[in-house]
């Protein structure tokens, strides 16, 4: 028997896009279908309130009622539970049906005329098949953003970044990682869940403990008289001497009102009382309410002190009753994944400074402070998990909750497997197209810019919501039939689909909505004209070894932000730590990234801190006056610009070891920022900035200024470059770029 925690008829939407193989060169990622394309629903324009007006097209239904369901077998309460509302019977369309629409009737009655309808089973791969179609022309108008690689590069520190669709991800990302191992190339998937998503992932594992099975026990219960339960003598009582209290605590005179329904219940217990046919039991429980029923009267007449709390009257009875009860290692839940619980951990992997390869033999892991869950997928896949509800804040690293790995058999080639298994999760498992690449800016901007609370945004928000949810039900009725001869299993399926399906043909609307809703919270005066405006850029950074979002109020007002830090860099100090090694991997990463790539501990300033604060997603920058002599192992920003474009830093003036735990004493939701304007003011000399994951100091985010320690160390590093074809930084020779101390 299924836990009644779980919900079977949950169904989840999956992104639909199409699979491609990775280029050899960055894709040119340019705009997003226009609003409204692909669409079933009509008219769905946002107006200035930020309402939306629908109009729904009424499907064509074919009149031949299904066969009779058992009662206790109704799938149409099952799809009701599916879609959270009742369905509607839809009246039979006069006009003709659409193509697409005839096309289908007419390959049904091709499909009749010769004996073979299809089975219920059948009917959904033929759906699965129709939208596997779909998916193929949508790969032709919209591709992925970053397609996902058949092999990621073997031993690639960071790996291959990926944009996977939906809002199941931390700003939508994902790295794929082939570790070298001497069975073969490791390839693990490695990405932060968010925690709405979390409850979709726990719904398709069986975990120890929480496999409940139905028992019957015996049990002493306490519980009113049925005779109580029909003339409500509880119910009247306690009306009675609710309405007297409520006179006695505000020293109000008695109304007639109150009297009126102590009269009445007077009333209904004297009549019990005055049977002569009830019980023992039944005489004592009607006696227990007029002795309450007596206090209130006293009440009415004298007033005085309020009156103790009036209990109902109990009887204890034994009885055998249903209870459900862990069973800690029962047969997993049919359709779900067995999960086995155990202390946290992180892959320990090796990076050989010589080579700047990472390895790791699959096995080898380092312990952390929290727990996990490692899950069995099948054919030698396997996931782990760190959980949000089963690592407190308090005493847990906030930093690894919600981190996921999905690792695949020994072997090279598993690129795409990799991604495709996170629907074993019920997780979105498809890249990320343009269309929803411009869902996660709008979504970025919003938390970065600070606009939730703005007017329109919660009405957008939930118009959008609406879109997606009408436009399913349309779908469900358009496919009802089909739909009813389903057992659950099959009907799970269906419903995945048709979400999959719906998600994709009203995303351009709901971006639209939201997309007004934002311009006009952020001063442009429609979405249109946000969308034309020079900072506009819905597509993500992808030519590096990081994939970060923009916000437009920083890359529309470039000139405003160099102003605001004028005499202003941000830097970074490696307190002794190697430059050359880091210039190696090409990256400043944070303290979780560092760890999966191989890289030893005790690099940072504080990394066990910063685990328990949630900073060790992020790097660390500060805020400075422009140094004149700044010492050796730095890397300095002169134009901050090019890093607060960014949609993912937080910022204290102060330090508070990047603090995002709202159960750790560091953190002070009152002193984060987001805004580039006031961080550019920051004067405390141990203000810090978080950019989540890391920097690129190779691409486009380059730092202005690489100071070396001595003319030696900028040699070596230089030749380093040299060789792996690196002339510029951030568009500057990086002759310019490196210097040392001793150049001030």
């Amino acid at each position: 028997m299924g836990t009644g925690s779980k919900s079977s008829h949950q169904s989840y939407a999956v992104s639909p896009t199409a699979l491609a193989e990775a280029p050899t060169a960055p894709l040119d990622i340019t705009g997003a279908p226009a609003a409204g394309e692909g669409t079933d629903l009509a008219g769905a324009a946002a107006g200035a309130s930020g309402e939306a007006a629908f109009e729904m097209p009424e499907p064509v239904v074919e009149p031949a009622p299904p066969a009779e369901p058992p009662a206790d077998e109704d799938p149409l309460a099952e799809l009701d539970g599916l879609l959270g509302t009742e369905l509607e019977p839809e009246p039979v369309a006069a006009a003709a049906p659409p193509e697409e629409e005839a096309q289908e009737a007419s390959a049904e009655g091709e499909l009749q005329s010769s004996g073979d309808e299809p089975s219920a089973e059948e009917a959904v791969l033929l759906q699965a098949e129709d939208i596997e179609d779909v998916e193929e022309e949508e790969e032709e108008t919209d591709p992925p953003l970053t397609p996902v690689p058949a092999a990621p590069p073997v031993g690639e520190p960071t790996g291959t970044p990926i944009l996977v669709g939906g809002d199941d991800f931390i700003n939508s990302e994902a790295t794929l990682v082939a570790y070298d191992s001497p069975d073969g190339p490791r390839e693990v998937l490695l990405t932060h869940i968010s925690e709405e998503a979390e409850e979709k992932l726990l719904d398709a594992l069986s975990i120890p403990g929480t496999h409940m099975e139905e028992i019957q026990v015996e049990e002493e219960v306490k519980e009113r008289l049925d005779l109580d339960k029909e003339k409500k003598l509880a119910e009247l009582t306690k009306t009675a001497v609710t309405s007297v209290q409520h006179k006695l605590k505000g020293s109000l005179p008695m109304s007639d009102a109150s009297i009126a329904k102590h009269q009445a219940a007077v009333d209904a217990v004297s009549t019990v009382l005055n049977d002569p046919s009830i019980s023992d039991d039944e005489k004592a429980m009607a006696q227990h309410y007029m002795d309450q029923l007596d206090v209130v009267k006293d009440k009415i007449d004298n007033g005085g002190s309020v009156m103790p709390w009036m209990d109902a009257y109990e009887v204890t009875a034994t009885k055998m009753v249903t209870k459900q009860i862990p069973v800690p290692d029962g047969d997993p839940e049919p359709g779900t994944l067995a999960a086995t619980v155990r202390k946290a951990s992180r892959i320990q992997a090796n990076l050989d400074p010589a080579t700047g390869q990472t390895s790791w033999d699959g096995a080898t892991r380092s312990s952390a402070n929290g727990t996990e869950y490692e899950i069995d997928m099948g054919d030698g896949w396997k996931a782990v998990y760190r959980p949000y509800k089963d690592n407190d804040p308090a005493n847990t690293e906030f930093s690894l909750r919600g981190q996921l790995e999905v690792h695949a058999p020994a072997g090279a080639g598993h690129g795409k497997d990799l991604v495709d298994r996170l629907e074993q999760l019920h997780l979105m498992n498809k890249p990320m197209t343009a269309a929803e690449g411009e869902w996660t800016y709008l979504a970025n901007n919003i938390q970065a810019q600070g606009l939730e609370g703005s007017a329109g945004m919660k009405t957008a928000m939930e118009t959008a919501q609406g879109l997606q949810d009408l436009q399913v039900q349309e779908i469900v009725h358009q496919r009802m039939e089909s739909l009813m001869g389903l057992d659950s299993d099959a009907l799970q399926t269906a419903m995945k689909r048709i979400h999959l399906e719906a998600s994709h043909k009203v995303l351009p609307m709901k971006v639209e909505v939201v997309r007004d809703a934002v311009a006009k919270a952020s001063g442009f005066s429609s979405g249109a004209e946000l969308a034309a405006s020079p900072g506009y850029e819905p597509t993500p950074s992808t030519g590096g070894k990081w994939l970060t979002w923009s916000r437009f109020d920083v890359t529309g007002n470039k000139a405003e932000i160099q102003s605001a830090f004028k005499g202003r860099s941000l830097s970074h100090n490696l307190n002794g730590g190697d430059l050359a090694s880091l210039l190696g991997t090409g990256v400043l990463a944070s303290t979780e990234k560092r760890a999966v790539m191989g890289i030893g501990g005790g690099l940072g300033m504080s990394e066990q801190d910063d685990k328990m604060t949630g900073g060790a997603n992020s790097v660390f920058l500060r805020v400075k006056k422009t140094p004149s002599s700044p010492g050796g192992g730095r890397l300095i920003w002169d134009d901050p610009s090019v890093l607060m474009q960014r949609s993912d830093y937080y910022a204290y003036n102060g330090d508070h070891y990047g603090a995002i735990n709202p159960a750790h004493h560091n953190y002070n939701a009152g002193a984060i920022t987001r805004d580039p304007m006031q961080i550019a003011k920051f004067s405390g000399s141990s203000n810090e900035i978080m950019f989540r994951n890391g920097i690129d100091l190779l691409g486009a985010e380059a730092p202005s200024r690489i100071v070396c320690h001595t003319a030696a160390e900028r040699s070596s590093i230089l030749a380093s470059l040299t060789a792996r074809g690196i002339t510029q930084l951030g568009g500057k020779p990086v002759e310019d770029v490196l210097c040392t101390e001793s150049d001030y």
